[in-house]
């Protein structure tokens, strides 16, 4: 066949997806079947079943490229990332943003990535009040580096991140090259604490709910029966 009559491979790509899903076959099959995505596959039917022909022979348009946006467009993009948050939710995502600011998602990830924001991340940090704090560090370290005989370790943990917005120290903002930060507790705002553990041996898992999360309450539980 003579080079200049040969069919391009994504057409004959895109051709092959809408005659197979023609003959009824499934999205999810015609995607392993082609070894392609479900969404590639989805993209092309739409675009077959909605422009014809013409719709399969010319490149699915991805919105303006970040190169094509003027200073200030890209300066609004960066000053919303980080100075904003959306509606009902805590962080942008590349999506949101897209949406909001009327680009490609894409487009919103070429930005971020040029001036190094990562909103989906945030380090947390404590600053212990405590005046003991490194006398007790020094003690717990030392029982892992030199245990007496017979020592029993209890390793306990605190899940404290389940949306508390409103914490004990302010954070810092986000910046180029750096994630937000937060102090990792938070103002309790009337809630309570709950203890709880399992009894591998039995199945069972044991719980109780006190005002405070001190080591009396902490000794008080580990004697629960």
């Amino acid at each position: 066949m003579d080079s200049g009559e040969e069919t391009p491979q994504r057409i004959v790509l895109r051709s092959r997806i809408c005659l197979l899903a023609a003959e009824g076959v499934s999205h999810n099959a015609i995607a392993k079947k082609l070894s392609t995505s479900r969404s590639t596959v989805i993209l092309w039917i739409k675009r077959f079943e909605e422009q014809g022909l013409t719709g399969i022979s010319e490149d699915a348009t991805h919105g303006l490229s970040s190169r094509c946006l003027d200073a200030e467009k890209v300066k609004s993009i960066v000053e919303a990332t980080l100075h904003t948050k959306p509606k009902d939710a805590t962080h942008w995502s590349t999506r949101t943003m897209a949406k909001v600011q009327g680009v490609s998602h894409s487009t919103i990830q070429r930005i971020w990535d040029a001036h190094g924001l990562q909103p989906h991340r945030v380090k947390t940090f404590k600053l212990s009040r405590d005046k003991r704090f490194e006398e007790k560090l020094t003690d717990v370290v030392g029982v892992y580096l030199n245990p007496p005989d017979k020592a029993v370790v209890l390793c306990v943990d605190e899940k404290t991140q389940v949306q508390a917005l409103d914490r004990t120290q302010p954070g810092l903002p986000m910046k180029k090259g750096r994630c937000g930060t937060m102090t990792h507790d938070y103002k309790r705002n009337g809630t309570t604490c709950l203890f709880a553990a399992m009894n591998v041996l039995e199945g069972k898992v044991l719980g109780s709910c006190y005002p405070r999360h001190r080591h009396i309450e902490f000794l008080k539980f580990s004697a629960h029966d």
